[in-house]
């Protein structure tokens, strides 16, 4: 054999090895199944709310977080190489969302809400990061520093909360007795959906509570204010919970923002917009049943009964105070004077859970800048009410909601004009899509 075919031989061996080589270190691109699950279990979890800027590019970040400590940007999530994830291992990825460090090691603040997503199991994890790695487009977008002061903008502390309130590495187990299907709403509810991070109470050091499966019935029983709404409980009680709705009533709101109870508001439109309209309907069922599984807490107010008295008055002409005046000229047009609504298009207001509660901030909130339920596939029409900030003034909005807190047999506490003067300061309304997306690209 000849020098140069030798060479030739050789050459071609290590192109080989070369070749083994890089086809055993090599990702290869996942299947399209694993890849459209991925996509799915993204819009259950609302990725792209929190990952999105206005009028920014899906999951490029930037957008602006409020916390108690300061303004928290969302990072980008895109696989860009140079400013995503797009170096990010899946070892990277589910470490980030299930402890909450990047690949670099550093701790992220919990308004990432990595305690929920613990719960998530292997395999859906793996087809969360299929979908970003694989289907999500690249943006070059450089992630925006946080503005917090210091020294509350050291980061060391983090790893220390995470360590005393965050779960770990554990994906959801169903505890003995529960159903298929309510195990399956719990790990919703308790994982992708993290719906505890704004429906669960927090304590001094802003952790949740509760994370879900233990004795405690703090468990999604209502939040603190979130940029001038209070969540309301979603445990089955009344009081602010969902006591007065069935299953089928839970699943007609989580997918239209809407049900003869109730209508969406404030932060609740985008989850609807953009994650829960896009679930199966066996999904929402399942939350709707495990929803329903949940006990009420022994202080829970008792089940609404309807009270006539104040329905009558307004019908035989009878006003009792200003606050009744100002609903009769303003509000009893679309909400009847017996406070029963109109159906799905104008909710009622007599027996609504969130307006049983002796936090009217929520109350005052959408009198202050109105409020529209979204536009959904099952509900296209975008139904809004106006703003009543330059028509009425502090005590006027006052007395309004103090009227309808307390009237039909309604169990919540009254408003005062400190209270709307406080909110009148900084509340805006949040713009609301009035065209049906299924968000399908998210």
């Amino acid at each position: 054999m000849s020098f140069l075919t030798r060479l030739h031989c050789r050459a071609l061996a290590a192109l080989t090895l070369l070749s083994l080589s890089w086809s055993a270190y090599a990702t290869p691109t996942p299947d399209q199944a694993l890849i459209e699950r991925g996509a799915y279990l993204a819009s259950s979890g609302d990725c792209v709310a929190c990952h999105t800027a206005k009028n920014g590019k899906p999951f490029a970040g930037g957008l602006p977080l409020s916390t108690p400590l300061g303004k928290v940007y969302s990072t980008n999530i895109t696989p860009d190489a140079a400013s995503g994830i797009g170096t990010w291992s899946y070892e990277n990825f589910a470490t980030l969302m299930r402890l909450g460090k990047t690949k670099s090691g550093e701790a992220v603040y919990p308004a990432m809400p990595y305690p929920s997503y613990a719960h998530v199991s292997d395999a859906d994890m793996h087809a969360l990061y299929a979908y970003f790695m694989h289907a999500v487009t690249p943006v070059k977008q450089a992630n925006r520093a946080n503005d917090i002061p210091w020294p509350l903008s050291m980061r060391w502390p983090l790893t220390i909360w995470s360590w005393a309130f965050g779960p770990g590495s554990t994906p959801y187990v169903a505890p003995t007795g529960r159903t298929v299907e309510v195990a399956r709403g719990a790990y919703l509810v308790q994982g992708l959906g993290h719906c505890g991070s704004c429906h669960t109470p927090r304590g001094v050091a802003l952790q949740e509570l509760s994370l879900g499966d233990d004795p405690n019935p703090i468990y999604l029983a209502g939040g603190e204010s979130i940029d001038g709404w209070i969540a309301p409980s979603l445990r089955n009680e009344h009081g602010g919970g969902l006591d007065s709705m069935s299953t089928e009533d839970i699943v007609a709101f989580l997918k239209s923002g809407r049900n003869t109870h109730v209508a969406s508001f404030g932060a609740m439109n985008d989850v609807v917009l953009h994650s829960m309209q896009n679930m199966d309907d066996a999904d929402l069922k399942s939350i709707a049943s495990y929803l329903k599984s949940l006990s009420p807490r022994k202080d829970a107010l008792p089940h609404y009964r309807y009270d006539p008295a104040i329905a009558t008055a307004l019908y035989h002409g009878q006003v009792p105070n200003a606050g009744a005046q100002i609903y009769l000229d303003r509000c009893a047009g679309c909400h009847r004077s017996d406070g029963k609504g109109n159906g799905k298009a104008f909710p009622a207001l007599a027996g609504n859970p969130v307006l049983q509660t002796n936090d009217p901030t929520s109350a005052i909130h959408i009198v202050l800048t109105g409020g529209a339920m979204p536009a959904t596939r099952t509900a296209p029409s975008a139904i809004t009410m106006g703003p009543y900030a330059a028509i009425l003034n502090d005590r006027e909005i006052a007395e309004v909601v103090t009227f309808v807190q307390t009237s039909w047999g309604n169990q919540g506490g009254g408003a005062t004009e400190r209270q709307v003067a406080k909110l009148r300061h900084w509340a805006a309304p949040l713009p609301v899509s009035t065209t049906p997306s299924s968000r399908s690209n998210h």
